[in-house]
């Protein structure tokens, strides 16, 4: 009898996409835009970098094609180095157009070559997660929002869905969703405990507690104009085939979450954005006035409640001298690292539940000026003053701490990302396709590239692990549990 095989849903193309765990952290994510202020011309080793590139209508598909720089990334810490971002699977403008690109980026005097390539490529323009993206087994699915100005409450937020390793859009799944879905996210994550979605959500036009409103000391409406709703952030578990929210936490939160990662135990993480006016130290770190690290702060919740994990701390109060209680934060302390207040980008690889890896800005905008002040900074110099830079962070989730491994060329964001071959979400499913036609034998590889079986397929008895298995032309990424 054939031995049963368990498979990720996305086929592998290729020998040569096959993960290198020994060469490090292989990180993809989905690209975020970071700014535009001159068209991103001040990369001039890359002409896709932040700005598009138009190619010319394309009269059978009766569409405008474009190349962008939105689309799957990937970059490998080695512990010691972090690889440039690179665009996987490439966008060639070569194997669609026969014209050239000339030096201010627009194209001329050519033909299309390949008409669903090049629909492919402009496809990436709708890859945006600007209001929250996750990956869950092959799949990504990006929400993005319109702005308020620009469209009609009716057609708030665009949900696609992609395959991670074609780039493809996957077709159909495209849905225009009103306002009142509340897409707005901190961040999304799959749970591999109860094989669930959940993201930290902005919900708007929530009803304020009783508590608050019916006490006049803190509530009064002595213009007639007060409100009685209010928004925050609050635990949501999230179906991503109606894109319906379930939320779980009781009230709101307040704080400019960021990023929102869970680990292969089940444990859920945000980070806050920490904007600080402190100055940072000779080692990059932002302390408060009595040495304690500031910045942005991680945080855990408790998926069940939807509720901060906290630890009681007794306060004195300054006026009456009484002590009394409160609940704060489990983490004592910041990260010492401040970052911008967007969505940014976290994950955990399955293998290393304590280490969060997270894709942040360098700081909150803040720096020296042209006077020597530490104050915010104008966008005028925002190449050589970092106000925009990004960073690869590792957070360590026992103590909050974080550390800076390397800045990020050319200030990459993202909106999700996941460690490649090694994500919570790894689906399984059994091999359909691997017969046992001893005339297309079977060769199987470990993660070394190490060949461990050829042969007929019935014959296969693999040990737990992760394996890539070859038969004719087709190539799979395997797991046997």
């Amino acid at each position: 009898m054939k031995k049963s095989l368990l498979t990720t849903i996305v086929a592998l193309t290729s020998m040569s996409y096959l993960p290198s765990f020994a060469q490090g952290v292989k990180i993809n994510g989905v690209y975020e835009d970071n700014r535009f202020d001159d068209n991103g011309k001040e990369v001039k080793d890359d002409p896709y970098h932040n700005y598009s590139i138009y190619v010319g209508w394309n009269d059978e598909l009766k569409k405008s094609i474009f190349i962008v720089q939105n689309g799957l990334y990937t970059m490998t810490w080695d512990g010691t180095n972090l690889s440039t971002p690179v665009k996987e699977p490439p966008v060639n403008l070569s194997d669609f157009y026969s014209g050239n690109v000339t030096n201010n980026g627009s194209c001329y005097g050519g033909v299309f070559t390949d008409n669903q390539k090049a629909l492919w490529a402009s496809n990436f323009n709708l890859m945006s997660g600007k209001s929250g993206a996750v990956y869950v087994d092959g799949i990504i699915t990006t929400v993005h929002s319109s702005d308020e100005q620009s469209t009609v409450p009716e057609e708030m937020f665009k949900v696609r869905k992609w395959n991670a390793v074609t780039g493809d859009l996957i077709e159909g799944s495209q849905k225009i969703l009103p306002e009142t879905a509340r897409l707005e996210s901190a961040g999304m994550a799959y749970n591999p405990i109860d094989k669930k979605v959940y993201g930290l959500f902005y919900l708007t036009q929530q009803n304020l507690p009783s508590d608050i409103t019916d006490d006049p000391d803190f509530f009064t409406d002595e213009e007639g104009d007060a409100t009685s709703t209010d928004a925050g952030y609050c635990i949501c578990e999230i179906n991503l085939e109606t894109m319906e929210l379930k939320p779980i936490t009781p009230g709101l939160y307040y704080y400019n979450f960021i990023t929102f990662a869970i680990n292969s135990e089940g444990r859920a993480f945000a980070l806050t954005s920490g904007g600080s006016s402190g100055v940072p130290g000779s080692d990059g770190k932002i302390t408060d006035i009595n040495g304690n690290l500031s910045g942005a702060q991680l945080c855990e919740f408790d998926l069940s409640t939807g509720l901060m994990l906290t630890v009681p701390q007794e306060v004195t109060d300054p006026e009456t001298g009484n002590k009394y209680t409160v609940n704060v934060n489990k983490y004592s302390h910041g990260t010492g690292y401040a970052s911008q207040f967007r969505r940014q980008s976290a994950c955990f690889a399955k293998s290393n539940p304590n280490k969060m890896y997270w894709n942040g800005y360098v700081n909150s905008g803040k720096g020296i000026n042209d006077n020597g002040s530490w104050t915010s900074l104008s966008d005028k110099n925002w190449k050589e003053n970092e106000k925009y830079d990004t960073a690869l962070y590792e957070v360590d989730i026992n103590t909050g701490d974080a550390t800076r491994l390397s800045k990020i060329t050319n200030r990459y964001r993202f909106s999700c990302m996941w460690v490649d071959g090694d994500d919570n979400s790894q689906g399984v499913t059994e091999i359909q396709n691997i017969d046992n036609d001893s005339s297309n034998e079977v060769k199987v590889y470990n993660t070394s590239g190490q060949e461990v079986f050829r042969g007929d397929a019935s014959r296969l008895n693999l040990s737990r692990g992760l394996y890539i298995v070859k038969q004719g032309q087709t190539t799979k990424k395997i797991i046997v549990k």
